[in-house]
Protein backbone atom coordinates (compact mmCIF):
# COMPACT_ATOMS: atom_id res chain seq x y z
CA UNK A 1 0.00 0.00 0.00
CA UNK A 2 2.76 2.25 0.94
CA UNK A 3 4.71 1.58 -2.51
CA UNK A 4 1.32 2.69 -3.97
CA UNK A 5 0.83 5.67 -2.75
CA UNK A 6 4.67 6.37 -3.17
CA UNK A 7 3.96 5.72 -7.16
CA UNK A 8 0.72 7.57 -7.28
CA UNK A 9 2.99 10.96 -5.48
CA UNK A 10 5.82 10.59 -7.81
CA UNK A 11 3.21 10.83 -10.84
CA UNK A 12 1.59 13.65 -9.28
CA UNK A 13 5.00 15.57 -8.89
CA UNK A 14 5.87 14.42 -12.54
CA UNK A 15 2.82 15.78 -13.45
CA UNK A 16 3.25 19.39 -12.32
CA UNK A 17 6.51 19.34 -13.04
CA UNK A 18 5.79 18.81 -16.62
CA UNK A 19 3.27 21.42 -16.65
CA UNK A 20 5.17 23.86 -15.49
CA UNK A 21 8.02 23.36 -18.18
CA UNK A 22 5.03 23.18 -20.89
CA UNK A 23 4.93 26.84 -21.87
CA UNK A 24 5.71 29.23 -24.40
CA UNK A 25 8.45 31.13 -24.22
CA UNK A 26 7.81 33.71 -26.75
CA UNK A 27 3.63 34.08 -26.31
CA UNK A 28 2.55 34.56 -22.55
CA UNK A 29 -1.25 34.44 -23.16
CA UNK A 30 -0.59 30.48 -24.75
CA UNK A 31 -2.29 27.47 -23.38
CA UNK A 32 0.23 25.12 -23.90
CA UNK A 33 -0.14 20.89 -22.47
CA UNK A 34 1.07 17.51 -23.81
CA UNK A 35 3.84 15.52 -24.04
CA UNK A 36 5.67 16.53 -26.20
CA UNK A 37 4.72 20.18 -24.87
CA UNK A 38 2.07 21.97 -27.66
CA UNK A 39 0.57 25.81 -27.08
CA UNK A 40 -2.20 27.56 -29.02
CA UNK A 41 -3.71 30.93 -28.60
CA UNK A 42 -6.94 31.87 -28.78
CA UNK A 43 -8.14 34.31 -31.95
CA UNK A 44 -11.99 33.57 -31.95
CA UNK A 45 -14.39 32.04 -29.67
CA UNK A 46 -13.69 28.44 -29.81
CA UNK A 47 -10.81 28.99 -32.48
CA UNK A 48 -7.33 28.11 -31.29
CA UNK A 49 -4.03 28.94 -33.70
CA UNK A 50 -1.31 26.28 -32.91
CA UNK A 51 2.26 28.63 -32.40
CA UNK A 52 5.01 27.38 -32.86
CA UNK A 53 7.06 28.59 -29.59
CA UNK A 54 10.79 28.15 -31.28
CA UNK A 55 10.59 31.86 -32.43
CA UNK A 56 8.52 34.70 -32.52
CA UNK A 57 4.93 34.98 -33.25
CA UNK A 58 3.96 36.66 -36.76
CA UNK A 59 2.40 39.59 -36.01
CA UNK A 60 -0.86 39.01 -38.19
CA UNK A 61 -1.46 35.92 -35.15
CA UNK A 62 -0.36 38.61 -32.43
CA UNK A 63 -3.36 40.97 -33.06
CA UNK A 64 -5.68 38.66 -33.28
CA UNK A 65 -4.83 37.32 -30.33
CA UNK A 66 -4.96 40.67 -29.42
CA UNK A 67 -8.35 41.89 -30.46
CA UNK A 68 -10.09 38.53 -29.21
CA UNK A 69 -8.55 39.20 -25.56
CA UNK A 70 -9.80 42.96 -26.03
CA UNK A 71 -13.82 41.85 -26.89
CA UNK A 72 -13.40 39.96 -23.62
CA UNK A 73 -12.20 42.73 -21.44
CA UNK A 74 -9.11 41.21 -20.81
CA UNK A 75 -5.37 42.49 -20.72
CA UNK A 76 -4.03 43.52 -23.47
CA UNK A 77 -1.28 45.94 -24.15
CA UNK A 78 15.38 66.54 -31.61
CA UNK A 79 16.64 63.89 -33.63
CA UNK A 80 14.75 61.55 -35.59
CA UNK A 81 10.99 61.79 -37.06
CA UNK A 82 10.40 60.72 -40.46
CA UNK A 83 13.57 59.02 -42.25
CA UNK A 84 12.19 59.31 -45.48
CA UNK A 85 9.43 61.00 -46.89
CA UNK A 86 7.48 58.03 -47.71
CA UNK A 87 8.21 56.24 -44.04
CA UNK A 88 4.97 56.79 -42.03
CA UNK A 89 3.26 55.17 -38.83
CA UNK A 90 0.40 53.08 -37.52
CA UNK A 91 -2.16 55.73 -36.69
CA UNK A 92 -5.08 53.28 -36.63
CA UNK A 93 -3.89 50.67 -33.94
CA UNK A 94 -4.64 47.27 -33.66
CA UNK A 95 -7.75 45.35 -35.42
CA UNK A 96 -9.00 41.92 -36.56
CA UNK A 97 -6.70 41.10 -39.49
CA UNK A 98 -6.83 38.01 -42.04
CA UNK A 99 -3.92 35.94 -42.04
CA UNK A 100 -2.14 33.40 -44.12
CA UNK A 101 -1.50 29.85 -43.19
CA UNK A 102 1.80 31.15 -42.26
CA UNK A 103 1.09 33.77 -39.99
CA UNK A 104 1.67 36.56 -42.97
CA UNK A 105 -1.20 39.40 -43.59
CA UNK A 106 -3.01 39.20 -46.54
CA UNK A 107 -2.39 42.37 -48.77
CA UNK A 108 -6.22 43.14 -47.97
CA UNK A 109 -7.92 43.93 -44.96
CA UNK A 110 -11.40 44.82 -44.19
CA UNK A 111 -11.73 44.15 -40.02
CA UNK A 112 -14.98 42.80 -41.13
CA UNK A 113 -16.63 45.44 -41.88
CA UNK A 114 -17.39 46.59 -45.52
CA UNK A 115 -14.84 49.27 -45.20
CA UNK A 116 -11.38 47.78 -46.52
CA UNK A 117 -7.74 49.13 -47.01
CA UNK A 118 -4.25 47.60 -48.59
CA UNK A 119 -1.36 46.71 -45.98
CA UNK A 120 2.14 46.44 -45.81
CA UNK A 121 3.84 43.45 -44.51
CA UNK A 122 3.37 45.05 -40.80
CA UNK A 123 0.02 44.45 -41.29
CA UNK A 124 -0.18 48.36 -41.18
CA UNK A 125 -2.60 50.38 -43.60
CA UNK A 126 -0.88 52.16 -46.70
CA UNK A 127 -4.11 53.14 -48.82
CA UNK A 128 -6.71 55.36 -48.58
CA UNK A 129 -10.06 53.29 -47.44
CA UNK A 130 -12.76 51.90 -49.66
CA UNK A 131 -15.54 49.33 -49.85
CA UNK A 132 -15.34 45.95 -50.94
CA UNK A 133 -14.12 46.02 -54.36
CA UNK A 134 -10.74 47.34 -53.32
CA UNK A 135 -7.72 45.53 -55.34
CA UNK A 136 -4.65 45.16 -53.65
CA UNK A 137 -2.70 43.68 -55.90
CA UNK A 138 0.27 42.33 -53.59
CA UNK A 139 1.61 42.32 -49.97
CA UNK A 140 4.03 45.27 -50.28
CA UNK A 141 7.39 44.15 -48.01
CA UNK A 142 8.49 46.91 -45.08
CA UNK A 143 12.67 46.63 -45.72
CA UNK A 144 13.42 49.43 -43.06
CA UNK A 145 11.75 50.29 -39.52
CA UNK A 146 13.59 53.60 -37.38
CA UNK A 147 12.43 52.74 -33.94
CA UNK A 148 12.63 56.29 -32.03
CA UNK A 149 13.35 55.65 -28.47
CA UNK A 150 13.52 57.20 -25.19
CA UNK A 151 15.68 55.66 -22.87
CA UNK A 152 14.91 56.23 -18.55
CA UNK A 153 17.56 58.18 -16.87
CA UNK A 154 21.24 56.76 -15.71
CA UNK A 155 23.73 57.50 -13.37
CA UNK A 156 26.22 58.06 -15.89
CA UNK A 157 26.49 59.27 -19.12
CA UNK A 158 26.18 57.27 -22.32
CA UNK A 159 28.64 56.68 -24.58
CA UNK A 160 27.49 57.42 -28.03
CA UNK A 161 30.52 55.47 -29.72
CA UNK A 162 29.56 52.63 -28.28
CA UNK A 163 25.81 52.62 -28.15
CA UNK A 164 25.01 51.26 -31.70
CA UNK A 165 27.04 47.67 -30.31
CA UNK A 166 25.21 47.92 -27.29
CA UNK A 167 21.50 48.06 -28.63
CA UNK A 168 22.11 45.71 -31.57
CA UNK A 169 23.25 42.98 -28.88
CA UNK A 170 20.29 43.77 -26.65
CA UNK A 171 18.11 43.44 -29.85
CA UNK A 172 20.15 40.42 -30.90
CA UNK A 173 19.50 38.78 -27.27
CA UNK A 174 15.70 39.64 -26.81
CA UNK A 175 14.36 39.03 -30.21
CA UNK A 176 15.68 35.22 -31.31
CA UNK A 177 18.92 35.95 -32.56
CA UNK A 178 18.22 38.76 -34.94
CA UNK A 179 20.76 39.49 -37.42
CA UNK A 180 22.20 42.53 -35.85
CA UNK A 181 23.98 43.17 -38.91
CA UNK A 182 20.62 44.86 -40.24
CA UNK A 183 20.88 47.60 -37.00
CA UNK A 184 22.63 50.22 -39.85
CA UNK A 185 22.52 52.91 -37.70
CA UNK A 186 21.96 54.64 -34.57
CA UNK A 187 21.74 58.53 -33.28
CA UNK A 188 21.73 60.05 -29.88
CA UNK A 189 20.51 63.07 -28.16
CA UNK A 190 21.71 63.06 -24.57
CA UNK A 191 19.57 66.31 -23.65
CA UNK A 192 16.70 64.38 -25.12
CA UNK A 193 17.59 61.28 -23.99
CA UNK A 194 16.64 60.05 -27.21
CA UNK A 195 17.89 57.13 -29.43
CA UNK A 196 17.34 56.40 -32.80
CA UNK A 197 17.56 53.25 -34.54
CA UNK A 198 17.75 52.53 -37.96
CA UNK A 199 16.80 49.00 -39.00
CA UNK A 200 17.32 48.01 -43.11
CA UNK A 201 17.15 44.82 -45.15
CA UNK A 202 18.20 44.59 -48.69
CA UNK A 203 14.96 44.71 -51.00
CA UNK A 204 13.93 42.13 -52.13
CA UNK A 205 14.97 40.03 -48.35
CA UNK A 206 11.98 38.10 -47.67
CA UNK A 207 14.28 35.91 -44.83
CA UNK A 208 14.29 38.10 -42.38
CA UNK A 209 11.42 40.29 -40.84
CA UNK A 210 11.76 43.59 -39.25
CA UNK A 211 8.18 43.92 -38.57
CA UNK A 212 7.85 41.03 -35.98
CA UNK A 213 11.53 42.26 -34.19
CA UNK A 214 9.59 45.88 -34.09
CA UNK A 215 6.51 44.62 -32.80
CA UNK A 216 7.38 42.76 -29.85
CA UNK A 217 10.22 45.63 -28.89
CA UNK A 218 6.85 47.83 -29.42
CA UNK A 219 4.92 45.82 -26.66
CA UNK A 220 8.40 45.70 -24.38
CA UNK A 221 8.81 49.12 -24.00
CA UNK A 222 5.05 50.35 -24.40
CA UNK A 223 2.89 48.24 -22.35
CA UNK A 224 3.81 44.68 -21.18
CA UNK A 225 6.13 42.53 -22.45
CA UNK A 226 4.48 39.63 -24.82
CA UNK A 227 7.14 37.22 -24.34
CA UNK A 228 6.55 34.41 -21.27
CA UNK A 229 9.33 36.24 -19.44
CA UNK A 230 8.80 39.68 -18.81
CA UNK A 231 11.60 41.48 -18.43
CA UNK A 232 11.87 44.74 -20.12
CA UNK A 233 14.08 45.72 -23.31
CA UNK A 234 17.07 47.24 -22.39
CA UNK A 235 20.39 47.27 -23.13
CA UNK A 236 23.73 47.21 -21.48
CA UNK A 237 26.26 49.64 -21.48
CA UNK A 238 28.94 50.41 -19.08
CA UNK A 239 27.80 47.99 -16.43
CA UNK A 240 24.08 49.70 -15.97
CA UNK A 241 20.91 48.43 -17.76
CA UNK A 242 19.18 51.14 -19.84
CA UNK A 243 16.05 50.80 -19.99
CA UNK A 244 13.62 52.26 -22.17
CA UNK A 245 10.34 54.03 -21.79
CA UNK A 246 8.92 55.59 -25.03
CA UNK A 247 9.00 54.33 -28.72
CA UNK A 248 7.71 55.36 -32.05
CA UNK A 249 7.90 53.35 -35.14
CA UNK A 250 8.20 54.43 -38.74
CA UNK A 251 7.91 51.90 -41.41
CA UNK A 252 9.58 52.29 -44.71
CA UNK A 253 8.19 49.87 -47.54
CA UNK A 254 10.10 48.96 -50.69
CA UNK A 255 6.81 50.54 -52.52
CA UNK A 256 5.95 54.24 -51.13
CA UNK A 257 2.74 54.33 -49.32
CA UNK A 258 -0.66 55.45 -51.87
CA UNK A 259 -2.82 57.99 -49.19
CA UNK A 260 -4.08 60.46 -51.19
CA UNK A 261 -5.99 64.22 -50.32
CA UNK A 262 -8.90 61.96 -48.64
CA UNK A 263 -6.45 61.19 -45.74
CA UNK A 264 -5.16 64.37 -44.90
CA UNK A 265 -6.77 65.96 -41.64
CA UNK A 266 -10.05 68.81 -41.62
CA UNK A 267 -7.81 71.56 -41.06
CA UNK A 268 -5.44 71.22 -44.23
CA UNK A 269 -7.72 70.66 -46.26
CA UNK A 270 -9.88 73.76 -45.02
CA UNK A 271 -6.51 75.49 -45.74
CA UNK A 272 -6.50 74.29 -49.44
CA UNK A 273 -9.59 75.22 -49.97
CA UNK A 274 -9.41 78.68 -48.89
CA UNK A 275 -6.59 79.17 -51.20
CA UNK A 276 -8.02 77.89 -54.10
CA UNK A 277 -11.37 80.14 -53.62
CA UNK A 278 -9.00 82.68 -53.35
CA UNK A 279 -6.85 81.95 -56.52
CA UNK A 280 -10.42 81.59 -58.54
CA UNK A 281 -11.69 84.74 -57.02
CA UNK A 282 -8.95 86.35 -57.95
CA UNK A 283 -8.81 84.81 -61.53
CA UNK A 284 -13.15 86.24 -61.67
CA UNK A 285 -11.82 90.18 -60.08
CA UNK A 286 -9.28 90.28 -63.36
CA UNK A 287 -11.83 89.11 -65.73
CA UNK A 288 -14.71 91.09 -64.99
CA UNK A 289 -11.95 94.30 -64.65
CA UNK A 290 -10.73 92.84 -68.12
CA UNK A 291 -14.40 92.74 -69.24
CA UNK A 292 -15.36 96.14 -68.16
CA UNK A 293 -11.70 97.49 -70.17
CA UNK A 294 -12.63 96.28 -73.18
CA UNK A 295 -16.20 96.99 -72.67
CA UNK A 296 -15.07 100.98 -72.28
CA UNK A 297 -13.04 100.64 -75.38
CA UNK A 298 -15.32 99.47 -77.71
CA UNK A 299 -17.94 102.23 -76.82
CA UNK A 300 -15.05 104.77 -77.05
CA UNK A 301 -13.92 103.66 -80.61
CA UNK A 302 -18.34 103.79 -81.67
CA UNK A 303 -17.71 107.48 -80.42
CA UNK A 304 -14.69 108.13 -82.77
CA UNK A 305 -16.33 106.41 -85.50
CA UNK A 306 -20.03 108.73 -85.26
CA UNK A 307 -17.98 111.78 -85.37
CA UNK A 308 -15.70 111.03 -88.23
Amino acid sequence: MMKMWIALVLVAFAATASAQSCKCDTMKWAACDGTPCACTLLVADNTKQVLDCTKMIPKCFLMKGEMYRSRKNLDTRLIGGKPVESAFVDNDGIYDPECENTGIFKAKQCNNTEECWCVNSAGVRRTDKGDKTLKCEKLVETNWVRLQLTHKPVKTPLNKDNLKAAIADAIYKRYGNFNKAMVEEVEYDADSRMIVVDVKKPKGDRKNDLTNMAYYMEKDVKVLPLFHNQEKFAATMGGQQVEMENILVYYVDEEPPTFTMKHLSGGIIAVIVVVVLAVVAGLLVLFFARKRQNQRYNKAQSRELETM
